[in-house]
């Protein structure tokens, strides 16, 4: 496996507050990796360490093979939270100009910028300056600066703020395109933990500067499964003898299983009882209910950054 990032024992200290220990982890090539923990956890510190904009105080890190060099950084595409673009330059001569700062030559540039905008449906405003778009349309421009030069390596930060669902499935398609078919990795982070489920192939969750939640998303969410079922339709639920326990939802039953038996037991017992079974999952449990239970926090706090030191 190609890692986008390996990293080994990182450590960083401001004064006496310590606030990344002993961090390990990587990112493969390809994959699209979530990012997170509460405020004041390390995760942008462990970020501006992989960047280099600033220094760990111990460990390893290599990006795209190696140490970070300037040749390195241009094959990286960084949209932090905070964004910042010239405001009243036209759009396509912008990305052409930052295109330009990334190694592309400036014609290739504006022409890879004229399709992206299409592919955003942004065609129309090639020549517009940014103070003419609506917040939405400008967090698209600032994500085709941060793509347009087709970096190996892509970290952003809150891809979602400002678009609304359309836009944003658009976005999305353009996110696992880039990954899938240009085996660019993607770290990401976002309030919208929902989409951090749905996208993201591993995840790496940081708690008081270390690492608490490590690995494949669907194995993180085994881990935390709970020993029941939720299962819809017709049938005296609250007799079923595999049920520890039986609870009432909106429109479904969370059935807790009797210790040593399984939920093929369940299945077995419905399908030989008198049921008419609609529905039928493990109960596991979503990225933000472990997100609370093991980091201690809500969810607000998932992006809520210490701009002092994290």
């Amino acid at each position: 496996m190609a890692y986008a990032i390996h990293t080994e024992h990182l450590q960083k200290s401001y004064g006496e507050h310590q606030a990344v220990k002993d961090m390990s982890f990587d990112v493969h090539e390809g994959e699209i990796f979530a990012m997170m923990g509460p405020n004041g956890a390390g995760k942008s510190t462990t970020i501006r360490m992989i960047l280099d904009i600033i220094k760990p105080d111990a460990g390893k890190i290599e990006v795209l093979g190696g140490t970070l060099t300037d040749a390195t950084k241009d094959r990286i595409g960084y949209l932090p939270e905070e964004r910042g673009l010239y405001k009243n330059v036209p759009i396509g001569q912008l990305l052409g100009y930052l295109g330009q700062l990334k190694g592309m030559r400036r014609q290739d540039a504006e022409n890879r910028a004229k399709s992206f905008l299409e592919q955003l449906d942004l065609g129309e405003h090639y020549k517009s300056k940014l103070t003419a778009l609506s917040k939405g349309m400008a967090q698209k421009v600032q994500f085709i600066a941060t793509i347009l030069h087709r970096p190996q390596l892509i970290i952003i930060d809150e891809p979602f703020s400002g678009l609304d669902p359309v836009n944003t499935q658009i976005l999305k398609d353009l996110l696992y395109r880039t990954a899938q078919e240009e085996g660019t990795a993607i770290v990401m982070s976002t309030h919208q933990m929902q989409q951090l489920q749905e996208m993201a192939d591993r995840m790496l969750m940081i708690a008081k500067g270390e690492r608490v939640l490590y690995g494949a998303v669907t194995d993180v969410r085994q881990q935390y499964a709970e020993h029941a079922v939720i299962v819809s339709g017709e049938g005296q639920w609250q007799t079923l003898q595999s049920a520890h326990s039986v609870t009432p939802q909106k429109d479904s039953y969370f059935v807790r299983l009797k210790d040593g038996l399984t939920p093929d037991d369940l299945m077995r017992e419905i399908a030989n009882g008198d049921y008419k079974l609609r529905h039928f999952e493990l109960a596991v449990p979503s990225l933000e209910e472990i997100f609370i239970k093991v980091a201690g926090g809500t969810l607000d706090d998932l992006h809520s950054e210490d701009t002092r030191h994290e």
